[in-house]
């Protein structure tokens, strides 16, 4: 798995068009895919931030934060617009972090107040696809795609 930062370093064009697709909103926004206790897939709104150099989120008690802390696989989609075709999709692994300093810079970086409640939750990397429609509506799109390394 690899942080935000790792996926910068390696590849400038995909991370910044992740960052551009995940901020259609004007603040970091996507659909978490979690694995629930039966298996079955579930979608949740978040909320995402870029601090230190990692992608995380503020997630309230909720199934979404349960299916994390116990089985931590997630995928993270972009939501699109009127105005913008390309997809994008990140695969990886979350886990809560009780760091009272990551905790700090991450509500600095943080475009809303999460409540004392919200469990910052680290999204660690390993797979992203990019779908990219250039000239806009035209099928198939272009794809790019990155795994990190670390696997």
């Amino acid at each position: 798995m690899a942080t935000w930062d790792e996926l910068t370093a390696a590849d400038p064009e995909l991370a910044q068009a992740a960052h551009e697709l995940l901020s259609l909103t004007g603040a970091g926004f996507g659909y978490l895919a979690t694995v629930g206790r039966d298996g079955a897939p579930r979608i949740h709104p978040i909320n995402v931030v870029w601090a230190d150099g990692r992608l995380q989120a503020f997630i309230v008690p909720s199934p979404k934060l349960e299916d994390l802390r116990r089985d931590g696989r997630y995928a993270l989609h972009s939501t699109g617009s009127e105005d913008v075709d390309d997809e994008l999709a990140i695969r990886g692994r979350a886990h809560v972090i009780a760091d009272p300093a990551r905790r700090a810079a991450a509500l600095a970086a943080c475009p809303f107040d999460p409540g004392d409640d919200h469990v910052l939750v680290e999204l660690d990397i390993d797979h992203v696809l990019w779908g990219h429609y250039e000239p806009r509506g035209v099928f198939p799109p272009r794809y790019r795609s990155w795994h990190s390394p670390k696997g």
